[in-house]
């Protein structure tokens, strides 16, 4: 009998080497995919922090609406605000600025530059080192503060126009919202003709 000799195929190993890519391949798009996922995150994160930011702000003007409403407020005038103080609108204290922010030197974009503020604090919400917000909402980086300056005589002379800055922070003060509105507020009564 004789000896049977096989000639080596010359695709051996071939397969080994396509797994081994195929393997590469797949792990590189399983990586991918994860920090994928860990950007979307960071994304989805960054978007909440500027909806609290921006739904806390409009709190804040909206409040400062409120005040310029409540008799007695408006009587007193605009005054030239002192840059450095701050009021608090918890503690039933405004003020009305004879200047706006911008004319008074702060940069409306960055709050931190403002000299002058009045801060406001709605129910429920917590502040980085003071009491804890309700339902664990995690914390605000400061509290919402706005600043209302005298703009003139309406357009329409039947008033006077108030121009509120408002900001607030997320959860930390990489995050920030400012709103600004100009609001009306008439004197006295007027006959629509139906009286």
């Amino acid at each position: 009998m004789s000896a049977q000799h096989f000639k080596p195929d010359p695709q051996r190993g071939f397969v080994l080497v396509t797994s081994i890519v195929l393997l590469m391949i797949i792990t590189l798009l399983a990586l991918g995919m994860f920090r994928g996922f860990a950007t979307q995150e960071h994304i989805a994160g960054n978007l909440r922090e500027k909806e609290r930011a921006f739904h806390a702000a409009v709190s804040a003007e909206q409040y400062a609406e409120w005040w310029l409403l409540q008799p007695g407020n408006t009587s007193g005038g605009a005054v030239t605000c002192a840059s450095g103080s701050t009021m608090s609108a918890n503690n039933n204290q405004g003020q009305i600025c004879n200047q706006t922010p911008f004319a008074a030197g702060y940069t409306v974009a960055q709050p931190s530059t403002w000299g002058f503020y009045v801060t406001y604090l709605p129910t429920g919400m917590g502040i980085v080192g003071g009491a804890a917000g309700t339902n664990n909402d995690p914390p605000y980086a400061a509290t919402p503060a706005f600043y209302i300056a005298d703009v003139g005589p309406s357009g329409d002379g039947q008033g006077e126009a108030y121009q509120i800055d408002a900001y607030s922070y997320g959860a930390t003060t990489n995050t920030v919202a400012v709103v600004e509105s100009v609001y009306e507020l008439q004197q006295g009564l007027i006959n629509r003709g139906g009286l």
